[in-house]
């Protein structure tokens, strides 16, 4: 019996190491079967991952360009009067934050962002610029069809402001501490939350006003 197992035992030794080459091309080929999805999966990151980082520099690189003119520094200093005939300066705000926001009757981007100007206006005060969108009469109707009519806002028709605030486009959001100064500038379609946390950080972080630092 000893004998008979050995001899079974032996044969079937004999079996494997006659399809041990087999058993390695198929598990080579396996392999290359498993190594190639691997591959094209890592190419194909691989190219999404260098398509974002140019979108990405084509977002920062516009961005840049729109905010070349914006001023900087200490905010310029106006007089100007509100749809409802109140006469408004940014001395008015003195010790907390604004939002002084540029807005236009005619801008998309700008109608998605009503909804985030609203809910920070209960919040922190806001003060908003319509830019180009008509006489008195136009900018009142339209904010009233568009349910905003509770914004403090200054028509800017001539674009006086805009310009003495370096704004060629809108939105443009300024983010003025409590002693005058630009915090934070944005151009664009912003959000919410950005603006918030941009105003949270001008109110915990004041500068000192330049006429107090001598400057």
């Amino acid at each position: 019996m000893r004998l008979k197992s050995r001899g079974i035992v032996t044969a079937f030794l004999c079996v494997l190491s006659s399809l041990s080459p087999v058993l390695n091309i198929d598990s080579n080929m396996s392999s290359e079967n498993i190594k190639a999805p691997k591959t094209r999966k890592k190419i194909r990151w691989g190219k999404l991952f260098i398509e974002i980082l140019l979108v990405a520099a084509l977002i920062f690189g516009i961005r840049t360009w729109q905010q070349k003119d914006l001023v900087t520094g200490e905010a310029p200093s106006f007089q100007s009067v509100l749809l409802d005939g109140r006469t408004v300066n940014l001395e008015d705000y003195s010790g907390k934050p604004v939002l002084l926001h540029f807005w236009a009757e005619w801008c998309p981007f700008c109608k998605l962002e009503e909804s985030s100007i609203s809910e920070i206006a209960k919040d922190w005060p806001v003060l908003t610029v319509a830019y180009q969108s008509g006489d008195k009469e136009a900018v009142q109707k339209h904010m009233k069809e568009r349910g905003i009519e509770s914004w403090p806002t200054i028509v800017d028709d001539d674009s006086r402001l805009a310009e003495l605030f370096g704004v060629k486009g809108v939105p443009t959001s300024y983010i003025i501490d409590g002693n005058g100064n630009i915090r934070f500038t944005e151009v664009g379609l912003t959000s919410g939350w950005g603006l918030r946390a941009r105003l949270w950080w001008a109110d915990k972080f004041k500068k000192e006003a330049a006429s107090e630092t001598g400057n």
